[in-house]
């Protein structure tokens, strides 16, 4: 648990993979080019709203289109997702975060199991990217769903963990209006000349995620 990040998310999303989104994908291809980044760049939402990495030659025009360009995609997509915001200083250490989000996880599960074992098979591609996060995912997926096939994927491979990165950043960023305030590049970000970058926020990108909460 790092002091510097008060919140810790977990994100799914989820896909019936009988639903093409080749046209979906083709699309945002298609805008990346336009933009000047590479067909196959996955959009990391966090470093584009900092101007960090390979954002830092990009204005803020630019910046907020490729934003709104992914914004575009989870609202076009045939998906749903599910985020939970995890206070650190509501647990203690390490430790009681990993039960936190065994818990949650499991709960979920739990409540439509019937959802889930209604499938004839269920892929869950995870990128490795935590020690933690590996162990719960296939520990909690193993108890409840043993017949779940998981795969360790790289999120540039797999244009659907962009999608969870950006439900994951927009949840962090409700997080800290409710609790802590936005950073000086967040509100810089996401004002407009007759918007705050709250209200901006409540107004568009919240309502994207709100509206693909995960509903069996």
């Amino acid at each position: 648990m790092q002091a510097h990040s008060p919140f810790y998310i977990l994100g799914l999303v989820f896909h019936d993979q009988s639903r093409d989104l080749t046209s979906h994908l083709d699309k945002i291809h298609d805008a990346l080019l336009a933009r000047g980044l590479p067909a196959d760049h996955a959009i990391h939402t966090g470093p584009l709203i900092r101007r960090e990495q390979e954002y830092r030659w990009l204005d803020m025009s630019a910046r907020r289109s490729v934003f709104r360009l992914i914004a575009d995609f989870v609202r076009a997509c045939p998906i749903s997702q599910q985020t939970w915001v995890f206070n650190k200083s509501e647990l203690s250490d390490d430790d009681h975060l990993v039960t936190a989000l065994s818990r949650e996880l499991g709960a979920l599960i739990r409540s439509n199991y019937d959802y889930f074992t209604g499938w004839d098979r269920i892929v869950i591609y995870y990128d490795n990217g935590q020690k933690q996060l590996t162990t719960i995912v296939n520990s909690v997926f193993n108890a409840y769903l043993p017949a779940a096939e998981i795969r360790r994927v790289s999120p540039a491979d797999y244009s659907l963990f962009q999608v969870a990165d950006m439900c994951c950043t927009l949840a962090l960023l409700r997080a800290k209006i409710e609790n802590t305030g936005l950073s000086r590049s967040e509100e810089d970000f996401f004002s407009t000349r007759t918007q705050s970058a709250r209200r901006a926020l409540k107004s568009g990108y919240f309502k994207v995620i709100d509206r693909k909460r995960f509903i069996p």
